[in-house]
């Protein structure tokens, strides 16, 4: 009875004695329970349901959850290793001294619970402070209308508290499991016990290599079709098993070679820091690899969040740079009934027609083989490409141009990279193309567009637009071609006020019976604002989660090792070793393993964006330009971060191995 009364205080103390361990494995936590509660605030919050588009934010912020649980859970599992190991010894010691392995599970318990009480508290505390702050960031990046009415709910408070009681209880099995399967003298020695030196170091080698090669390669080379989300985990899984297993393998092929130079092996600052590694190689490996996997998503991620940040401007110039666009069946309305209908709406609403234009567009489908266009695929078929086809009266019309034409010519827009050839061949009609056209005002086009597969071609008449009909209706056995009148429109004046106008004069064209359909350009906007506002929430959020990863084994890395390199330091100096040497062995330390870790991320980064390229042009982001500076910026931003944090984590390092100090 009296041992299980001491067993609280034991627990207390053993925490707070081990601060520089425990603290920010509890600010961690605090952190991972804050960033929790606040997805599940806002995810259980009833005026989520109110909002207009809401859906886009509550899918993204959902998967955005489930992902954070994915991440949570292995890492703070990952860093509760770390303790535990450094634990063993005074755990055994205690045992020694007459505390029963129940009691040391009592006592792990008691531990667990506080850890537990503090990161939930301190989370949930700041979730409720900053969770009203954070949701009107969310509501202004997603472009919603900002309403403070944001409450406290107890279901987010209750499945918080539910799912860390279940990563802090697998962290205290594991403990029990790691403690109770040992004797007292293998846990006064565990932080001590070198490791084996894995065997057959070449499979490995060759395995991760392969693995590594095989990522890259489809990051580099996928295209945008339905594979591309499944071929982008796979490359995430392959660089991510092929990193863990070049670490291992190189980094130890590495030391030995370093180790049979003797010139450079046998300098003071070179044996301390090769023969340290040498002795606990599979775990910095493992940490390294860690290191350098968070560091490549935090490149990613914010390579993401910040290209979509400064692109939103252009994908929506780009396919909704018209406030709104109706379709008319052909010659079924009157040209100047329809402009008298806009006037007289927008006097009623009291907006500005900015900008109107009126086109007879005949759209048609072909499979393109080179300069020819054929019969189109199956209407799934990958090698369709749409075609509109435009009289240069109309085009010249539109652009404000005199441009002419001979009957054989042609001019041609596309919407990604120019036309590969100089002509256009439709069955036995042939085009001369007279010009590529780098600008059609309805129209959006960029270089970096290869999915976007849309041309329109301008020949010189109705005589020469009926020639091409005809030869596709001979290609696709169609009766008939349903061509229409476009109407597009840009308003000026306040957004009610647009709204209402689009609303009044749809109405209208319902009414004329001839209405095929129409887009609400702003409805449009609004809607692909609030998804990359959602996107931009969970890219900072999901950021800054992945850069606190990245520190924080970092720190650990640095402790542990720290204390495993005291005893070589001190046998060190008492044989003369100066602490200039002292600091020089902690920079060969930045040079041989540090530096890894960030080159492998850059590496991995510069692959991967590739990828992000592709992912980028299912929401009409072309600009491959804007992607790489912000990849660039983010690795600067990343690589200055990493720096700085290591100098403050090597600092620590360089206290405990000089001084001795907390241990």
């Amino acid at each position: 009875m009296r041992k299980i009364r001491i067993l609280p205080g034991l627990a207390i103390t053993g925490v707070l004695k081990n601060g520089n361990l425990y603290f920010p494995y509890m600010g961690a936590g605090i952190f991972s329970v804050f960033v929790w509660f606040v997805f599940a605030s806002i995810l259980h919050n009833d005026i989520v349901d109110t909002l207009p588009r809401s859906g886009y934010a509550y899918l993204l912020l959902w998967i955005g959850q489930v992902l954070l649980g994915l991440i949570i859970l292995p890492f703070l599992f990952y860093t509760n290793s770390f303790l535990i190991k450094r634990r063993k010894k005074e755990i055994g010691l205690y045992h020694i001294l007459g505390l029963e392995k129940k009691h040391i599970g009592s006592m792990m318990l008691i531990e667990t619970m506080f850890v537990y009480a503090v990161a939930a508290a301190g989370g949930i505390v700041t979730g409720i402070v900053f969770s009203k702050l954070i949701f009107l960031l969310l509501l202004n990046l997603a472009g919603l209308p900002v309403d403070a009415r944001f409450r406290f709910s107890g279901a987010a408070f209750l499945e918080t508290l539910l799912y860390f009681a279940l990563v802090y209880g697998m962290n205290f099995l594991a403990n029990l499991w790691a403690v109770s399967r040992s004797k007292p003298v293998e846990l006064l020695g565990a932080p001590k016990r070198g490791e084996k030196e894995p065997k057959r170091l070449w499979l490995p080698a060759l395995l991760g290599a392969a693995a590594l090669f095989q990522g890259y390669r489809i990051a580099v080379t996928s295209e945008l079709d339905g594979t591309i989300f499944m071929n982008f985990f796979l490359a995430v899984l392959l660089v991510a098993v092929g990193t863990y297993l070049l670490f291992i393998s190189g980094s130890i092929v590495l030391l030995k070679q370093m180790k049979k130079r003797k010139k450079l092996y046998y300098r003071p600052e070179h044996f301390v820091t090769l023969s340290g590694m040498l002795y606990r190689m599979k775990k910095n490996a493992a940490s390294l690899a860690n290191i350098c996997i968070f560091a490549t998503m935090v490149i990613i991620t914010l390579t993401c969040t910040l290209s979509l940040f400064r692109g939103n401007a252009g994908i929506l110039e780009f396919s909704y740079s018209y406030d709104l666009v109706a379709e008319f069946a052909m010659h079924q309305v009157e040209r100047k009934e329809i402009v008298q209908a806009m006037e007289q709406t927008a006097q009623e609403c009291g907006v500005t027609l900015k900008e109107t234009a009126f086109f007879p567009n005949y759209q048609m489908t072909f499979k393109k083989e080179g300069s020819r266009l054929t019969k189109s695929d199956d209407v799934f078929g990958r090698n369709n490409y749409s075609v509109g086809w435009l009289t240069l009266s109309t085009y010249n019309e539109l652009m404000g141009t005199h441009k002419q034409l001979e009957e054989q010519e042609a001019l041609v827009f596309s919407a990604g990279p120019d036309w590969e050839s100089d002509e256009v061949i439709l069955g036995d009609l042939r085009f001369e193309v007279t010009e590529k056209l780098q600008d059609i005002k309805l129209f959006g086009k960029d270089e970096g567009n290869r999915f976007t597969t849309e041309y329109y071609i301008v020949v010189r008449d109705e005589a020469v637009l009926e020639k091409c009909i005809d030869r596709w209706k001979e290609m696709e056995g169609a009766e008939q071609i349903l061509g229409s009148d476009e109407v597009h429109v840009r308003l000026a004046g306040e957004e009610e006020a647009q709204q209402a106008f689009i609303r009044k004069f749809v109405t209208w064209c319902n009414e004329t019976q001839a209405l095929r359909g129409y887009r609400d350009n702003l409805e449009q906007r609004r809607a692909i604002t609030s998804m990359n506002g959602g996107l931009l929430f969970i890219g900072v959020m999901f950021g800054a989660v992945f850069l606190l990863c990245m520190i924080l084994i970092m720190y650990y890395k640095q402790i542990a090792e720290g204390y495993e390199d005291r005893n070589h330091f001190e046998i060190m100096q008492k044989v003369g070793m100066s602490d200039e040497e002292i600091r020089r062995t902690v920079r060969m330390q930045v040079l041989l393993v540090f530096a890894l870790p960030l080159i492998g991320a850059v590496c991995h980064s510069m692959a991967g964006i590739q990828m992000v390229k592709e992912l980028f042009g299912s929401i009409q982001m072309y600009d491959q330009r804007l992607i790489m500076e912000c990849g660039v910026i983010v690795s600067l931003v990343v690589t200055a971060v990493y720096g700085f944090s290591y100098r403050l984590t090597a600092g620590a390092y360089y206290r405990i191995v000089k001084n001795g100090k907390n241990g």
